[in-house]
């Protein structure tokens, strides 16, 4: 591909990575089973402080940044983007998710998120055009010779464990999520992740 096909290839798949993990996150908050880890913390500042869970999800990213510094992880525009787009999408869909009663449907519903979720993050980081800010921990520390799997599902266990303590929204939900999540995005991120073009 030229350089421009090259990079309309990986400004969509980044969109629509970030649009399709904003869905997911809805599918998982919108059931009541459960939060993911970082949403056990959004919630509860969403709780306190009134703001809606996207607008919390924001703020926090933007603050994430933060601990990239000790690593020297640079941000590129797929982080900035991820920090804007992905709260807007939870804020956006959440209020239109349908939510259904039966208990084995609201579980059907969190585990298509949580896999949808997984593939989002594949497609995002595979764009190469900048981790997330709380997946750029993930990365930063996977280039230093440790697991993607390993490392993510450090981070997201270490998360739940501050979310309880701020009295964060925990559910058996948050546990599968915690779990899953490593395995599965130590497969779709190396899946999705797309060339890079060679020097001449």
């Amino acid at each position: 591909m030229w350089p421009r096909e090259r990079a309309v290839a990986r400004l969509t798949q980044l969109t629509l990575g970030l649009l399709l993990y904003g869905v997911s996150e809805a599918m998982m908050l919108a059931p009541g089973v459960g939060v993911d880890p970082w949403d056990v913390f959004h919630t509860g500042l969403s709780r306190i402080t009134g703001v809606a869970v996207g607008t919390v999800l924001i703020v926090v990213g933007a603050l994430v940044l933060l601990l990239w510094i000790p690593f020297r992880q640079r941000p590129g525009i797929g982080t900035v983007a991820n920090v804007v787009l992905i709260g807007a999408v939870v804020d956006l869909i959440l209020p239109a998710v349908p939510v259904p009663h039966a208990l084995v449907l609201r579980w059907a519903l969190f585990v298509s998120g949580v896999v949808l979720n997984a593939v989002a993050t594949g497609m995002y980081i595979g764009a190469g055009l900048g981790p997330g800010p709380r997946d750029g921990l993930t990365t930063a520390l996977a280039a230093r010779g440790r697991s993607i799997r390993v490392v993510r599902t450090g981070i997201e266990l270490s998360v739940l464990a501050v979310g309880w303590l701020l009295g964060g929204n925990v559910g058996i939900g948050t546990v599968v999520y915690a779990v899953a999540i490593g395995p599965l995005v130590h497969v779709t991120i190396p899946r999705f992740r797309l060339p890079v073009a060679k020097k001449a």
